[in-house]
């Protein structure tokens, strides 16, 4: 993957619009700036499968918009406040996706009932409660990344969730696997019969096996390849 911070963000918001989880021109993703000087988001207006790297900005902490084109998300503080609480953190992800909403509204605590669960549990995620409206302020940022703590992921309870991760594909895909380990309880909690789960244990094995380096390298690999793919076939032969 390109070391062009640009070209990561455009090649995280691409994947998440291909695994389902644009909601139109809500939802952002970042990265840290590698020689400090801020934090690269994508510009607000678009939709995840529009995103280029020029429609990419570099941010400082306080709003100022240092290089690049385009207008500024009004939630850009969830991204500069996790960095700036996380310095093990490198990357962003913010959005929207279905599951995750409606499980964030129970009080269910979430369970490794596939791998995708182990990644996020024993213990599970947060949730943050501060408030379901925009996290339009340094302060409300500040608060979601005290939220976050040392964890991969945080629920906001009726409006998202956050992931943070120690690169791009790390926070993307713990976007991807914290959806889909939610929408798993929700379908086995609606059949109403009890539920089975790995034990810590075995959960925390698979954190190692199934989310190890290796295999989300080879998931990486396989998305950008469809990404790849998707692109080419958009593209009009001369």
């Amino acid at each position: 993957m390109s070391d062009d911070p640009r070209e990561q963000v455009r090649l995280g918001c691409q994947v998440l619009d291909l695994l389902g989880q644009s909601d139109l021109v809500w939802g952002h993703v970042s990265v840290r700036d590698p020689g400090g000087r801020g934090t690269w988001i994508k510009a607000r207006g678009l939709g995840f499968d529009e995103v280029t790297a020029s429609d990419v900005v570099l941010v400082d902490r306080d709003g100022t918009i240092l290089e690049g084109d385009g207008g500024l998300h009004l939630e850009y503080p969830i991204h500069t406040e996790v960095l700036a609480a996380r310095p093990d953190v490198s990357a962003v992800v913010h959005t929207h996706p279905q599951a995750a909403v409606a499980f964030g509204a129970t009080d269910l605590e979430l369970r490794p009932i596939g791998h995708e669960g182990a990644l996020f549990s024993p213990p599970g995620p947060p949730r943050f409660t501060g408030t379901s409206d925009l996290i339009n302020t340094s302060e409300l940022g500040a608060a979601v990344a005290a939220s976050l703590g040392n964890h991969n992921a945080v629920l906001l309870v009726n409006h998202g969730i956050v992931t943070a991760g120690r690169d791009l594909p790390a926070a993307v895909l713990g976007a991807v696997f914290l959806e889909k380990a939610c929408r798993l309880q929700l379908d086995a909690a609606a059949t109403g019969r009890p539920l089975r789960w790995s034990t810590d244990e075995e959960a925390v094995a698979k954190r190692e096996s199934f989310g190890g380096p290796g295999q989300m390298a080879s998931v990486w690999q396989y998305l950008l390849r469809r990404v790849q793919t998707r692109v080419e076939a958009r593209t009009p032969t001369v």
